[in-house]
């Protein structure tokens, strides 16, 4: 039984852990690591045992292969057939082979041999899969190639689990009866999943969408979940890659993304507590007494692992850079390993030292796996030897930047996206000369192609803004959207230039005041404008003049979207400790009988002091915009407040309080 006491301590120790981690920029998993060992260290006082937690955290792994396969219809899944068997299959059948003869010149009996061998040669899907989607990386090629090495080894799992008891001492029965018997179980079951997803689940959750409940709809996403992975357990299959088809089967539905939304809550709680036991399984022990031997066993079994998929990555056709990264992404050793390590030690096919040294291996590669996730891209191109922003092939193109040296009250688009490429035909047409930097090379390949005048780089460094001719330019245009990469390019051209124009394209007005800060002169949010859009189209067809309508926008635009950023708050409004600091919040306060503002003047109160912004005031039923400071309040009176949550918080205390 689980005691509460050890589900306090883990609560209580995850939340220091990870919150100090996060402060530091540090991966979470890592945190849920380091909280796994520090919960389970005996001076504590708690007895845990691991496998207690196992089952509810497998949870984590289930529901995290069910948001992997909505990114996967059964069409893409059909284009990666070849990655997953010509890179995925041979990963598994070259690592098992290797890692076998190494384990037997170390003197391991063949039984314990195969046992180490299909240990090592699993990766971790939990870690790879959840730093490809936080990094943005599962849409890059070495992405792909982990994601279809990582399918392939949730398939052999199975086989695995039914070949190792065979190996046990006691063991009677015939190894290749059970395993055909398996195939036509998992074919049967697949053949299942596919035509139950296909015909029945779009129309089970149509009929769920229409009773417009949002529990009812969570309920049946869990349902739908835990009862696939149920079912492929049910016949000796990983529940994991259960979850995997249903999501995979949903993943062309209109609500893959309210799936997705619905499940992740659960997802990352689990897949905190999976990360927990992995953490309590490492020895403290073993690591002191044994260092260098279990740091060698890991540095060995990764880079024999790393060069492994490397060269079958290559021999696939993929380049060198990417099969280096994927190698690196997938070295360590995975959370099915540990299962394959108790299963073993069991059947006393593995000892317990080896065990043991196993799972301090295992535990410490799975904890530098963030870090080597985010680094194999760069780790990749220098093994390739390949320069980090390739413009071998873009030099030889016919370019017209030749032109460049006579540019002169010219624009600069940073970015050359839809956005920018629209801006450029714009200018094409008033005949106003532009020069556009975008590091995508094969948009900058076609553009150049077609004779536009595109440079291939960042526009972060100053060389690619001099070869645009920055101290000539009329203005300079940041148009791909991202707000932390669009400040440091702000920063690089002021620091170049200090008066030239900046206008910069932003999606929502959260990060408005720092980019003005960090020197744009003109600010465009892209949700602000939209919205204007749509209030000029709502006024037009209301009948009110078109006249009447460009004074109201332009005067708003001159406000800076000044009556555009407070908004009243909903439920889906990130309220995270990094979005509260981000957004303006419209808040209505209801003046009592007893309020400390009744009688005083708007004035008085120095809201301007308190960096807030009092939109409207509601009386007797009549609303003014912006009223006049010298207003005096009174009871039943509703000020309409604009500012950031904790400051309007503040406000309404002192309205009522004084303060």
């Amino acid at each position: 039984m689980i005691a509460h006491m050890e589900i306090l301590a883990i609560l209580a120790c995850a939340v220091v852990i990870v919150f100090l981690f996060r402060k530091l920029h540090l991966p979470a998993i890592l945190a849920y690591l380091v909280a796994g060992i520090v919960v389970a260290r005996p001076e504590l006082g708690l007895q845990f045992d691991a496998s207690t937690y196992d089952h509810i955290a497998e949870m984590g792994i289930v529901f995290l292969l069910f948001t992997l396969g909505l990114e996967f219809s059964l069409p893409k899944l059909m284009a990666m057939r070849n990655l997953v068997i010509a890179v995925g299959s041979l990963q598994v059948a070259v690592s098992m082979a290797v890692f076998l003869v190494i384990a037997m010149l170390f003197g391991q009996s063949f039984a314990s041999a195969f046992v180490i061998s299909a240990i090592l040669a699993l990766s971790s899907t939990a870690i790879v899969i959840r730093q490809l989607s936080e990094s943005g990386a599962m849409k890059r090629k070495s992405g792909q190639i982990s994601v279809a090495v990582l399918l392939f080894q949730d398939v052999a799992v199975v086989p695995l689990l039914i070949i190792i008891p065979m190996l046990s001492p006691n063991s009677e029965g015939s190894m290749a009866l059970a395993l055909a018997f398996a195939l036509v179980k998992g074919v049967f079951v697949v053949g299942i999943l596919l035509l139950t997803g296909k015909w029945f689940l779009p129309r089970l959750f149509d009929l769920v969408a229409r009773v417009r409940t949002d529990e009812l709809f969570v309920l049946t996403t869990l349902l739908v979940t835990l009862m696939a992975a149920a079912l492929t357990q049910w016949f000796g299959l990983s529940m994991a890659l259960g979850a995997f088809l249903a999501g995979m089967m949903l993943g062309e539905s209109e609500y893959k993304h309210q799936l997705e939304a619905d499940i992740r809550p659960y997802r990352d709680i689990l897949l905190g507590l999976f990360f927990v036991t992995v953490g309590m399984k490492l020895d403290i022990a073993l690591l002191l007494s044994e260092p260098v031997t279990l740091l060698l066993t890991m540095v060995a079994f990764m880079l024999v692992k790393a060069i492994i998929i490397k060269l079958l990555a290559v021999r696939a056709g993929e380049s060198s850079k990417d099969g280096w990264a994927s190698g690196f992404m997938l070295a360590q050793m995975g959370e099915f390993g540990f299962v394959l390590v108790a299963l073993a030690t069991q059947e006393s096919v593995l000892s317990d030292d080896v065990a043991s040294m196993l799972i301090g291996a295992g535990v410490i590669s799975m904890a530098i796996t963030p870090y080597m996730v985010s680094n194999a891209r760069s780790w990749g191109r220098w093994l390739a030897n390949e320069k980090p922003i390739d413009t071998a092939d873009l030099k030889t193109l016919p370019a017209s930047t030749n032109a460049n040296a006579t540019l002169k009250d010219h624009v600069i688009i940073c970015g050359f996206g839809r956005i920018g490429q629209t801006v450029s035909r714009f200018l094409k047409q008033e005949k106003i000369e532009f020069v556009a930097i975008d590091i995508d090379p094969l948009r900058t390949r076609k553009a150049r192609e077609a004779g536009e005048n595109v440079l291939f780089g960042t526009s972060r460094q100053a060389e690619l803004l001099h070869a645009a001719h920055l101290d000539t330019a009329k203005l300079v245009v940041i148009a791909f959207g991202e707000d932390k990469q669009s400040a440091e390019v702000i920063q690089k051209v002021r620091s170049l230039s200090p008066k030239v124009p900046i206008l910069v394209r932003t999606r929502n007005d959260d990060q408005l005041a720092m980019l003005q800060g960090a020197g744009a002169n003109e600010v465009v949010p892209e949700s602000l404008e939209g919205a204007l859009m749509l209030v000029s189209q709502v006024l037009s067809l209301t009948g009110v003049p078109f006249s009447r309508i460009i004074r109201l926008v332009q005067k708003e635009r001159k406000n800076h979207y000044n009556h555009l950023h407070g908004f009243f708050q909903g439920e889906h409004t990130d309220m995270s400790a990094e979005g509260i600091d981000r957004i303006e919040f419209a808040h209505a306060v209801l003046l009592t009988e007893d309020s400390f503002a009744n009688g005083r003047s708007i004035r008085s109160l120095d809201f301007a002091n308190r960096r807030i912004h009092v939109i409207a005031l509601k009386r007797d039923g009549e609303e003014v915009e912006e009223p006049d400071d010298n207003t005096t309040l009174q009871s039943q009176d509703t000020l309409i407040l604009r500012g950031k949550p904790r400051r309007v918080e503040r406000a309404e205390r002192f309205i009522h309080e004084g303060n």
